[in-house]
């Protein structure tokens, strides 16, 4: 390729907006440089469907203000897409209904900058209120951001307690940067997103259970919701879920509907909820109801 062609290409790139900064001399050259306005993007089918799908989700998620930008994002991006895609896309809008909810949104603002504490390791300030409504000053060092549906929890360390915490972000106010930074701490769960669902369960969490489930591990993860609890492999066919709930009624019913042989460790009660069920639904499967 010759110089000439090179430099028609470069100023090719510079006229769609792509800003391309050149050094002269033996180490110079051309670099692609961060501008000021988003250039054109080459996105193939797949992306661009991804993109539409994630702007439509987004229209009616839980961030406050990020309605209005996805849906003028995606009709951009509708005006420009071919036709085989437009259908595609046309498809999902025409045949998909959000549900919507009284779910408590956060703040774009405040998640971006918690983001950026979480990757610089910088302290951060913020006002809290608590599920009682009670206010107080924290002093943080960030760890992770997890999205639960469509609630955000930030995960950090409490300075002023020494001690893990789990944060509402729909809770948190008044985010304030400090300027120091930390040394990043090993959490005491797993990952982040683990120690968020421990996190949730432990104020209703007042029975311990454990199950030995006679299948994979994969196959019960799979019908099991994540908050039910801790799924460990025992070997290929069989794994134990380790539950924390506040009703074995509840976790009898749960583990009834896995459609999985299981056998119930502990504790006792369990085994007598799991058998009062049983009786239940054999009395009822077996004696016609004559008034209907």
């Amino acid at each position: 390729m010759s110089a000439r062609t090179i430099r028609r290409d470069v100023e090719r790139l510079r006229t769609l907006g792509y800003p391309v900064a050149a050094l002269a001399g033996v180490q110079g050259g051309y670099r692609l440089a961060a501008g000021r306005d988003l250039p054109p993007l080459l996105l193939d089918d797949e992306e661009a469907v991804a993109i539409a799908v994630g702007l439509r989700t987004a229209a009616g998620g839980s961030v406050v203000g990020m309605e209005e930008a996805s849906v003028r994002a995606l009709a951009k991006l509708e005006q420009v897409l071919p036709a085989r895609l437009r259908r595609r896309v046309n498809a999902l809008r025409t045949y998909t209904v959000p549900l919507t909810t009284d779910a408590p949104t956060v703040d774009p603002q405040t998640l971006a900058t918690l983001s950026l504490a979480c990757r610089d390791q910088e302290r951060l300030r913020f006002r809290y209120r608590t599920h009682d409504g009670t206010l107080s000053r924290r002093l943080c060092e960030p760890h992770r951001l997890v999205s639960a549906g469509r609630r955000w929890y930030l995960v950090a360390w409490d300075v002023d307690r020494s001690d893990w915490r789990t944060f509402r972000v729909d809770r948190l106010d008044e985010p304030q940067h400090t300027g120091v930074r930390f040394r990043d701490r090993d959490l005491p769960a797993g990952d982040a997103a683990a120690f968020v669902a421990e996190a949730i369960k432990a104020p209703f969490a007042r029975r311990r259970a454990t199950v030995r489930l006679h299948a994979p591990v994969a196959v019960v993860a799979a019908r099991l919701p994540p908050w039910a609890g801790v799924l460990e492999a025992v070997d290929d066919q069989t794994c134990v879920l380790r539950a924390a709930t506040e009703s074995l009624d509840w976790l009898a019913m749960l583990i009834g509907v896995l459609d999985v042989d299981f056998t119930v460790v502990e504790p006792d009660e369990l085994r007598v909820c799991v058998r009062a069920i049983a009786e239940r639904l054999a009395r009822s499967a077996a004696r016609p109801d004559a008034a209907s």
